[in-house]
């Protein structure tokens, strides 16, 4: 039973090692490529130990954009068991999505270059089983909120879904630039960002006349 035991743990410990050495890879320089070889030697194995865990580089590539996806899903597990009201769930989720991203940036980088590459096959794949299942849940929270008279019925919840995830992305990609303008305070201030951005977005930038009368 101890044999046993050990084993496995062995075998996750390799299993780890070469996810990270082929996230590390793929985030660098995107799948097309990085060899099985160089992950090999990066993850200090063999390739057919690789090929022990993972039967192509196809499944490997999408067991690191599940994992790092899975963080996303635990943020709305979290999310949708808390109290309180629909638009502070959406708050959390703004930022919490935004801090797994700062601090996971090698997988978010990997996943974003899925999002950029122009619907390749394997990013169609990568969406219909990965991402679709998040961004419905985010949809579904929207909606939620729409029938509970929380937000407004005739949005879209599609598209605040995507504006809300578009916004980090952004924020993400842009951070190296945007750091060096005075102006840009909230760069360095990711909280301070998505609570901004939730502002705008529940509260629009025009003026309510109405409420001055």
């Amino acid at each position: 039973m101890n044999e046993q035991t050990e084993d496995t743990i062995i075998n996750r410990s390799g299993e780890q090692s070469i996810l990270e050495a082929a996230e590390k890879l793929f985030a660098e320089k995107g799948f097309d490529a990085v060899s099985m070889s160089a992950i090999a030697t990066l993850a200090n194995t063999s390739k057919p130990n690789i090929y022990h865990h993972f039967k192509n580089k196809n499944e490997l590539y999408l067991a690191i954009v599940k994992k790092a996806v899975s963080r996303t899903t635990a943020l709305l597990d979290a999310i949708e068991q808390a109290p309180g009201t629909l638009s502070q769930h959406l708050v959390d989720f703004s930022f919490g999505q935004l801090k797994n991203m700062l601090e996971n940036q090698q997988s978010t980088q990997l996943v974003l270059r899925e999002a950029l590459s122009g619907g390749s096959e394997r990013g169609r794949e990568i969406s219909r089983v990965v991402f679709r299942d998040v961004f419905s849940r985010l949809i579904s929270l929207i909606e939620k909120g729409q029938r509970k008279d929380e937000f407004r019925k005739e949005i879209d919840p599609t598209l605040a879904a995507f504006m809300i995830i578009s916004l980090n992305s952004f924020f993400f990609q842009s951070k190296p630039v945007m750091q060096y303008i005075p102006e840009a305070a909230f760069i360095n201030d990711p909280g301070n960002f998505s609570r901004g951005i939730m502002d705008i977005l529940f509260n629009g930038v025009v003026k309510n006349r109405e409420t001055e009368s």
